[in-house]
């Protein structure tokens, strides 16, 4: 590792298939700091049981997960698929250092 390369750190934030607005504006604002620190971001769907029929539910949450966050991060994987999970990955903007 050389003297100025950062630590890559990967956060997640886990959803539900049902989460409601309030919850999901909330997470949001944590996966901003996480962005804002330089850390890339995890963020997934877990379906429990039955609630893997309503998989374009967890595709529409992450979708607009990645769209209330456009001016932070960029989406290096968009929603799939795996188990009963799916995943979006972001990655943060590069900031200008003042």
């Amino acid at each position: 590792m050389k003297a100025k390369q950062g630590k890559q750190v990967v956060k997640e934030v886990r959803f539900g298939p049902n989460t409601d607005e309030h919850d999901f504006n909330f997470k949001v604002k944590h996966a901003m700091n996480f962005l804002e620190d330089g850390n890339k971001v995890k963020a997934y769907v877990h379906f429990k049981g039955r609630s893997i029929a309503y998989k374009e539910k967890g595709e529409i949450i992450l979708l607009k997960f990645a769209q209330a966050l456009e001016e932070y991060g960029k989406v290096e994987l968009l929603p799939k698929l795996e188990g009963n999970r799916m995943f979006i990955h972001l990655a943060p903007i590069p900031r200008k250092k003042k």
